[in-house]
């Protein structure tokens, strides 16, 4: 495909405090990126990246983390490094029989920490699922622009994987809160082997709407949903 998912930037109050956070949870180097800070990903686990500004509580976590562990043992000790640098236990109502364990990073959002007998997410890697709210349509338009096939589609809920495996992301389906403002996090997708405008073409005949041009290279669109995502000529 011509245009591959880079990372899902997060605004935040401090940048490199997450930047720190998140680095030391995954065991990866940051590297400036423009105008934010850029925990690069690999083929098959998506990067993450930070960028200065204030988040909005009401889409704070529109999307979260979900995070495997190959043993409770392991689970126990991801959750424990987590909350030495800055994490925090979250109630969302879990009940006390559920596996995964929910935290918030230093900026509030949330991530999970997943049982290590969780089938769907097995092989997917430590950083293994993009959670979202969103609906079908969502879901498929995201399997088109990315080239990703659906590796889930029941019951209004999809998730998409790359062919090379990997990170998921995944679609919860109705219902889906009224969208009232900028979303803190979004997605970041690098055009390759065509040009910007092409691909902007492209994603707008799938149910895109073309925002803003944001630079000589770069663009916002949104997708069916609404869900702002920054495309950029690599």
């Amino acid at each position: 495909m011509a245009v591959q998912l880079l990372a899902v930037t997060y605004d935040a109050d401090d940048p490199a405090r997450l930047a720190r956070f998140w680095g030391g949870m995954l065991r990866r180097d940051t590297v400036a990126d423009a105008d934010g800070l850029l925990l690069p990903g690999t083929p098959t686990q998506v990067g993450l990246r930070f960028t200065p500004g204030r988040p909005d509580q009401a889409h704070l976590n529109r999307l979260h983390l979900h995070l495997t562990s190959a043993s409770l043992d392991h689970q126990q000790d991801a959750v424990a490094a987590a909350l030495a640098i800055g994490a925090r236990h979250v109630d969302v109502g879990q009940q006390p029989e559920d596996g995964h364990i929910v935290l918030a990073d230093p900026g509030g959002n949330f991530f999970c920490v997943i049982e290590p007998d969780n089938t769907f997410l097995a092989g997917c890697g430590f950083l293994a699922e993009l959670a979202c709210d969103g609906t079908r349509q969502v879901g498929l338009f995201w399997s088109d622009a990315l080239g990703w096939p659906l590796v889930w589609d029941d019951n209004e809920e999809t998730a998409v994987q790359s062919p090379h495996g990997g990170s998921k992301v995944a679609w919860g389906g109705p219902p889906v809160a009224a969208k009232l403002v900028r979303n803190t996090q979004r997605f970041l997708l690098g055009v390759t082997d065509t040009d910007l405008g092409t691909e902007i073409d492209r994603l707008v005949s799938l149910g895109a709407t073309l925002n803003s041009m944001t630079g000589d290279d770069s663009a916002e669109l949104a997708d069916p949903d609404g869900n702002e995502f920054d495309l950029r000529q690599n």
